[in-house]
């Protein structure tokens, strides 16, 4: 029985997220999970925890170069008022600092997210996966850099050690175009309508940037059930 236990507390966790480049909560998200994965890796016997990305656009109609303002597109798309539009901005600049993330939305290039959800499946594929979604979300939300362009991208791709060139091949031939897609349907097969959206060990959906305390909860209730099985 014993061996069983440790068995089942060997298996990795696995957290499949469902986010956007584009969307600042995602990025919180991000963080509030980190932490909750480093308190719950601290803890004795605490399984491992595998995390997979999946594309979501929230709108994939923007153009690979927006003309206008990040402002003026929140306001178009939103059907907002400017005023109402500097409020959205200020509260989410502020909830992000609290997790220590830097936003500069005023400087954010609106760009289509539909290559840079390539690029991460290729970084995937390469075993850097996490790393080029975290220089992506950076890249968009805190350097104000464009991530619809093809250049831009592979120059990201090479930040995280990818092969710079690969990267750019792979973007112009479109490879992982369909694994894009393939995500974006998967999501709405499961009933995902926003983001970010995490799926907790297969079973457990969480719907939104929650508290960190949301995360670690759901990682000790998984590791609880482990044990109890194996018993």
């Amino acid at each position: 029985m014993k061996i069983e236990v440790e068995m089942s507390m060997s298996k990795p966790i696995k957290i499949d997220i469902w986010s956007d480049v584009a969307c600042p909560w995602c990025y919180i998200g991000k963080r509030r999970l980190e932490n909750a994965v480093s308190q719950f890796a601290g803890s004795d016997g605490a399984p491992p925890i595998e995390i997979a990305y999946h594309s979501f656009q929230l709108d994939p109609s923007t153009p690979v170069d927006y003309a206008g303002t990040h402002a003026e597109y929140l306001a178009g798309h939103l059907g907002a008022a400017p005023a109402d539009v500097a409020r959205m901005t200020a509260q989410v600049t502020k909830v992000a600092a609290g997790e220590g993330l830097d936003y500069h939305l005023d400087d954010v290039k609106t760009a289509n997210t539909g290559k840079a959800h390539e690029l991460i499946h290729f970084a995937a594929a390469n075993g850097k996966g996490p790393e080029m979604k975290e220089r992506l979300l950076r890249a968009y939300f805190t350097e104000g850099k464009n991530v619809g362009k093809l250049d831009a991208l592979a120059d990201m791709a090479a930040d995280v050690g990818l092969d710079r060139a690969a990267a750019k091949k792979a973007l112009e031939s479109g490879v992982f175009a369909k694994a894009v897609q393939a995500d974006i349907a998967q999501a709405a097969g499961i009933g995902v309508r926003g983001v970010p959206f995490f799926v907790v060990d297969g079973k457990y959906g969480v719907s939104g940037a929650q508290e960190t305390g949301v995360f670690l909860k759901a990682l000790q209730q998984i590791a609880g059930e482990r044990k109890a099985d194996a018993a």
